[in-house]
């Protein structure tokens, strides 16, 4: 019987904040789980960091300490989700890429998006 190893990156990290990953066979077992589970804690907070910083930069009354606090939450949570997004990536099937219609310029912004 041949087993397929991969190496899972894990969603959070390990001493000196280097990238942790975990050898995976099969369905997984309770570091598979939990794993799931923290990537799903961390798109949650995620989106709640999104709707409050919405909030706060739509009020104009907004001091420059909480705008950094802001943009250091931001930061952090962005990082998560991208180690996510990673993780995620590597576990998908190879394909090719689909093909942009109009060519390969990929989705357009409306031009109000830069104004």
């Amino acid at each position: 019987m041949t087993t397929h190893s991969e190496l899972r990156l894990l969603p959070w990290t390990g001493p000196e904040g280097k990238p942790c990953y975990l050898s995976t066979e099969g369905s997984g077992g309770y570091l598979s789980r939990l794993a799931d589970s923290t990537e799903a804690s961390q798109l949650d907070v995620a989106g709640e960091l999104l709707e409050h910083a919405l909030e706060v930069l739509g009020d104009g009354e907004t001091d420059s300490n909480e705008l950094r606090l802001l943009g250091m939450d931001m930061a952090e949570s962005l990082s998560e989700v991208r180690r996510v997004a990673i993780s995620r990536g590597h576990r998908l099937p190879l394909t090719d890429p689909p093909a942009c219609e109009g060519g390969d310029e990929g989705p357009q912004l409306p031009a109000a998006a830069f104004s």
